[in-house]
């Protein structure tokens, strides 16, 4: 069964809860499955090796989950308006996957979380998109023809799934944030099943 990698970078949870409803937009679609992982974090120190799993959640990424799944969603809190650090540390690393077309044709989209209604949502899910462009990816976001698009007052973009957690951090999705989580998933599965050789 194809899957669409859902690769994110987690902190206080909030990104990893949107993640799981983007996973459930994937699986509402026929015959695709949503494949969850995560990057590992990234710390001045460099002498103490990084457990190889994590404790709990999805596991670490590997780069044949790139090359095996059929589209990708890329997930972060924000940062000043841009990714998270790991994230970035992540995909700069991914020089081979872009010289060989690893990514290339695969439909991808991004989602993110802040504190605050304007702490970067957008921008941060437009720095996202860059590199997906440079892979070669097909970019894709949310319609308007989502209805909860229109009415949020929360969380949800355009340009991608988002939730804000707010002052007191709270990680639960809206109930619109969760339904445009789970639109994204869907749109990313059915672009993936179209474009299937």
């Amino acid at each position: 069964m194809p899957e669409i990698l859902v690769l994110y970078y987690s902190r206080g949870g909030s990104v990893a809860r949107l993640a799981r409803q983007i996973a459930r937009g994937i699986g509402e679609v026929d015959g695709m499955a949503a494949r969850l992982r995560t990057v590992p974090p990234v710390a001045a120190t460099t002498q103490a090796a990084i457990a190889p799993v994590p404790e709990d959640g999805a596991p670490y990424v590997e780069r044949r989950d790139l090359a095996e799944c059929a589209g990708l969603l890329l997930g972060s809190p924000t940062r000043f308006g841009n990714m998270a650090a790991p994230l970035k540390h992540f995909i700069d690393g991914l020089g081979a996957e872009w010289a060989s077309g690893t990514l290339v044709g695969k439909p991808a989209g991004v989602f993110t979380s802040t504190s605050t209604m304007h702490g970067g949502q957008e921008s941060t899910l437009l720095s996202m998109l860059l590199p997906l462009l440079h892979h070669g990816c097909v970019i894709a976001g949310i319609p308007f023809t989502e209805p909860a698009l229109n009415s949020t007052r929360t969380g949800g973009t355009p340009y991608g799934a988002s939730h804000v957690a707010g002052l007191q951090d709270d990680p639960q999705p809206s109930d619109d944030e969760a339904v445009l989580a789970r639109a994204l998933g869907r749109r990313i599965a059915r672009l993936a099943a179209r474009l299937a050789p």
